[in-house]
């Protein structure tokens, strides 16, 4: 269990906020195991291409959104590993506040692959949402 796994894994959240921010959708693959089940309010989908075809569906012309991930704990089991965050994400059109805030509970595994640490399963649970 090294210190640098669980910075890995941490970074995860990081490199997924920025590739959602980006509208990356394509470099999934940067944060996702082939193989991912990931859960959400709006679905569950199996697999990367699944993920993939989500993120292109819900993006919605002109709006642009800011994910924060926070209080992120990794607990490691070998080539496996645990891992939860606290996440806001802020909903905004370019050059003006947020028009909407959510707070979401981020639960994931992980797993070591030739290309590094991906999250093999996610589970996003919507805590709260704000309209401002």
């Amino acid at each position: 269990m090294s210190a640098d796994d669980r910075l890995e894994i941490a970074d995860l959240f990081a490199r997924l906020a920025n590739l959602l921010d980006e509208c990356r959708h394509d470099d999934a693959g940067d944060v996702y195991h082939p193989d991912v089940v990931a859960r959400s309010p709006r679905g569950e989908m199996h697999g990367l291409e699944e993920v993939i075809a989500f993120l292109k569906r819900s993006q919605v012309e002109g709006l642009r959104t800011q994910h924060v991930h926070g209080d992120v704990l990794v607990d490691l089991d070998g080539d496996h590993a645990k891992a939860t965050a606290n996440q806001l994400v802020h909903f905004f059109r370019d050059g003006e506040p947020p028009h909407q805030s959510s707070g979401l509970r981020v639960s994931c595994t992980a797993a070591r692959t030739p290309a590094g640490w991906r999250f093999d399963a996610m589970t996003v649970a919507l805590a709260w949402t704000r309209e401002q």
